[in-house]
């Protein structure tokens, strides 16, 4: 029937409660108000307005108020709410406690960082354990037990501010950039419906990465490395640093060496640890083999292998560590920082620097000395234009071996002030 406020006000009570239902408008159905008899309950003529509907297979009756507290018009406006709810498929009875169970079930920060580090680093990225790293150490102090849906950009804002107000600007922006590729993934996977890093800038200027130490620079840095003064810096440390400077390999791939990488005069960079996923042979000059030996030295005496055995294992290996691990590619650039002078300028006596700066360095002092910008690139491990790597299956070892007994011969002038002798061509040796 046509319900208002004369009708409802003069429906009388009945020997059992009685429904009566209004004729509401746009085929939308269910709106009733109940009448009740004398009660313990109720009084008699007590009045309940109600959402009555049929979900999964059930009657469902869901009340709405009772009358005169809630009139009519508000009664109407409580049904249109609850009936958008139905129409779109959802139950206006448990559509709170669903929610509150949708709410409990999101996941944290944590529990979405874990996931991604997991289902998508570890498969896509070589560098996860740098994510891992980043995500545990900077985000989940803040974020880790707050729901991830919740995080907004306002949030995203402050963390970056105070990374960037602490002093380690550049570490902000590799913060954002896992963050930003954390919610994009999570969007993908339809975890998340928005990323809180939308329309977010970098909250630092890219430092453009162009240091390379000079030969002055070079002579006071390995004399700092090599000399009698207090460090705080390990062996291992000071040794991975010479050989990123002697190979020109990267930090991580020099810091991860293994004696089963090394044959002879080459050392094979698996690809799995490699940048670009494909091995890689390095040509370990004397002054490279000298370094390794040292080190090898060095690891027999920490782990303890007797000289009637073969040392066999990470040529740095980290001493706070199981013995299956390496020290950390980071404990070198922290290892710079711990020495970096108190004026925050310098380190070792020069400019700060970073360890792939000395890569930098390397590649530098191989273009002085006339090595081709080709045959660098081969030794850098650089990815060749794809055709070039389909086609061309020269394997370079020959230029490697030229170029980096040139470098050895180049560091040696300058950490020993003798005079650099021309570039010699070697016969390539079997591995």
């Amino acid at each position: 029937m046509k319900l208002n406020d004369k009708t409802v006000k003069g429906m009388k009570p009945k020997d059992a409660k009685y429904f009566v239902h209004g004729d509401m408008s746009n085929d939308k159905h269910g709106f009733a108000i109940c009448v009740y008899p004398a009660s313990i309950k109720y009084p008699a003529g007590t009045k309940s307005w109600f959402f009555i509907y049929r979900f999964e297979g059930k009657r469902c009756f869901l009340p709405l108020g009772k009358y005169p507290t809630m009139g009519l018009a508000e009664a109407a406006q409580e049904f249109d709410r609850h009936w958008q709810v139905f129409i779109s498929g959802k139950n206006p009875a448990t559509v709170a406690e669903d929610k509150q169970a949708e709410l409990e079930a999101a996941p944290t920060v944590k529990m979405l960082g874990a996931d991604y580090i997991e289902r998508y680093a570890k498969v896509n990225k070589k560098s996860w354990l740098e994510d891992k790293r980043i995500l545990e150490k900077e985000i989940y102090p803040t974020w880790g037990k707050r729901k991830a849906q919740d995080i907004v950009k306002r949030d995203v804002i402050s963390l970056l501010n105070k990374v960037v107000d602490r002093g380690a600007p550049q570490t902000a922006n590799n913060i954002f950039k896992i963050l930003r590729k954390l919610f994009n993934w999570s969007i993908k996977q339809d975890i998340l419906q928005i990323s809180p890093c939308d329309r977010v800038d970098m909250p630092a200027p890219t430092n453009t990465k162009d240091r390379a130490l000079d030969t002055n620079e070079i002579k006071t840095v390995w004399a700092a490395i090599d000399g009698t003064t207090p460090l705080s810096m390990t062996i291992e440390v000071r040794q991975a640093l010479k050989l990123i400077l002697i190979t020109a390999q990267r930090p991580a791939e020099v810091s991860g060496l293994h004696t089963r990488e090394i044959d002879g005069e080459w050392w094979t960079i698996p690809s799995e640890r490699s940048k670009n996923g494909k091995a890689h042979r390095v040509y370990l000059s004397a002054m490279a083999r000298e370094i390794v030996s040292e080190a090898i030295a060095q690891a027999r005496l920490m782990r303890e292998v007797t000289l009637d055995r073969e040392y066999s294992g990470y040529i740095f290996p980290c001493p706070h560590r199981a013995k299956d691990k390496p020290i950390d590619r980071h404990s070198l650039s922290k290892a710079l920082k711990r020495n970096t002078a108190d004026d925050g300028l310098t380190v070792l006596g020069v400019a700060t620097f970073t360890p792939h700066d000395l890569r930098r360095t390397a590649t530098t002092l191989m273009a002085g000395c006339k090595i081709g910008l080709e045959h660098r690139e081969r030794v850098l491990n650089h990815t060749q234009e794809k055709l070039d790597g389909i086609y061309n299956q020269h394997d370079y070892d020959d230029e490697k071996q030229v170029a980096l007994e040139t470098l050895a011969r180049k560091l040696a002038s300058i950490t020993t002030a003798s005079k650099v002798g021309e570039v010699i061509p070697i016969t390539r040796k079997t591995a």
